[in-house]
């Protein structure tokens, strides 16, 4: 019998099987795709369900900041960098695509879930101080990458070569500008703010801010050579779409409610149109170029209520939360280096930048709460939440660094203040709001309020 070599069986597994292309490599069968997406699959799941558990016992960190954290692991900050050839293998660039459009499912049907959750009334009550702090969520940000901009652009290497300061201030600020939106709707619910009013506005303040932040990247990719058609696009597309389904989406959708409260269930016919119209509405937003996920959550947000919503949570939830969304974590921490702040200058720079993002847009939300007549502990609590980035900051730094805007320096300054800035918004928020409105009865314990992430 021949010697049993487990490297040799492991190396023909991930082997390309396809048929070679003209420069005689072997390409990916559907089979290759499969054999590679199962293993992707169960390593992502695993990572984010023991970081997510070592996050909430050692750190205090919400699960999902321990799925972000877990996504950045797996790529070539850590795994790459200790084992590249095994990473190489477990993850190769071919199988990106696939990645990518499973992540996008995941995070666009949880903000439709999260959608279906918003409060309009508490909106409706609290429509000054959300409009508030939004617009000093980007106003602020703005200002500051305008001061900030010139001095970066004298660092030879982190911005494009030729690139012009208007540009680059326009880049900067979107991401200074941008808020979670996915990973704010995670902390909300995990510490039990969904159905406050608080919560609500910070929701609806957040997608706000990123909204304007992807049109605003859509004028800086407009004026790198992809025309003006594609901010027109952008911009008035998505206005038309999101006024389109706020006069009439509630009207047009009230038919399924009924329908799920005359059965007393929700049926698989209602559940598949339900989903129909959900694709639907992530492929309108993403076709006019801003994020599905903006699709999803507007949609959601007309959706029916009462038993229709509870019963749609009650059958997707679990999936998209436990199986999909941590696809989303993963692409994005495929694409991050954290070894690229390799020198005293590139460090200092990057705490500056770090320093000057917080400052901006937690101090700029903070003001506009007082200013609008929350309290001071309220708007704490709404300067802590909006000042975490999370991964949408690497998506759209990601965009920056593909489409040569930025260089890989400045890429990974970035990606340290999205990090930190997460991981700041929850223990900033226990301490200016969140311990205080447990202790008094205002919230629940954050045990009952995440038993169902942490399941």
């Amino acid at each position: 019998m021949e010697n049993f070599n487990l490297l040799e069986l492991l190396g023909d597994v991930f082997a390309k099987h396809g048929p070679a292309v003209p420069a005689q490599a072997a390409s990916y069968s559907p089979a290759d795709f499969s054999v590679h997406f199962f293993l992707q699959l169960a390593l992502i799941l695993l990572a984010c369900r023991i970081v997510g558990w070592a996050g909430r016992k050692f750190l205090a960190q919400p699960q999902v900041v321990g799925e972000m954290i877990a996504g950045v692991l797996l790529g070539p900050s850590l795994f790459g960098l200790l084992m590249p050839d095994l990473q190489a293998a477990i993850f190769p660039k071919e199988m990106k695509n696939v990645l990518y459009a499973g992540s996008q499912l995941g995070v666009g049907l949880y903000m439709f879930l999260v959608g279906t959750t918003l409060q309009l009334d508490h909106f409706q009550s609290k429509a000054r101080s959300a409009i508030g702090v939004s617009m000093a969520g980007i106003a602020a940000p703005f200002f500051i990458a305008f001061l900030i901009t010139p001095l970066l652009l004298t660092v030879p290497g982190l911005f494009a070569e030729g690139i012009s300061t208007a540009n680059a201030t326009l880049f900067m600020g979107a991401c200074i500008a941008l808020t979670a939106f996915p990973m704010l709707a995670r902390i909300i619910n995990e510490r039990g703010l969904a159905n406050t009013s608080l919560g609500t506005l910070s929701l609806t303040a957040g997608a706000f801010d990123d909204a304007c932040s992807w049109c605003v990247l859509a004028l800086v990719l407009a004026a790198f050579g992809a025309g003006p058609g594609v901010a027109v696009l952008a911009i008035g597309g998505g206005v038309l779409y999101a006024t389109f389904i706020i006069l009439f989406g509630r009207k047009l959708l009230a038919p399924l409610g009924r329908i799920v409260e005359r059965e007393g269930h929700m049926s698989t016919t209602v559940l598949g149109i339900t989903m129909a119209l959900f694709c639907l509405s992530a492929f309108v937003m993403d076709a006019v170029g801003i994020h599905s996920i903006f699709g999803g959550f507007i949609l959601g947000a007309v959706m029916p209520r009462g038993l229709f919503a509870a019963e749609l949570k009650k059958k997707v939830e679990p999936l998209a939360v436990v199986l999909l969304l941590p696809m989303f974590f993963t692409y994005s921490g495929l694409n991050t280096r954290m070894d690229m702040l390799n020198s005293m200058q590139l460090f200092l720079i990057a705490i500056g930048i770090l320093a000057a993002s917080v400052m901006a847009k937690f101090g700029a939300c903070y003001l506009a709460a007082r200013l609008a007549g929350e309290d001071n502990r309220t708007a704490l609590g709404i300067g802590a939440l909006m000042n975490s980035r999370g991964l949408m900051e690497l998506i759209i730094i990601n965009i920056g660094l593909q489409k040569g805007i930025i260089g890989p320096a400045l890429f990974s300054m970035l990606v340290l203040m999205a990090v930190v800035t997460t991981m700041m918004a929850t223990p900033v928020f226990e301490l200016v709001y969140g311990r205080k409105a447990r202790a008094s009865g205002e919230l629940g314990s954050i045990q009952a309020s995440t038993t169902a992430s942490a399941a």
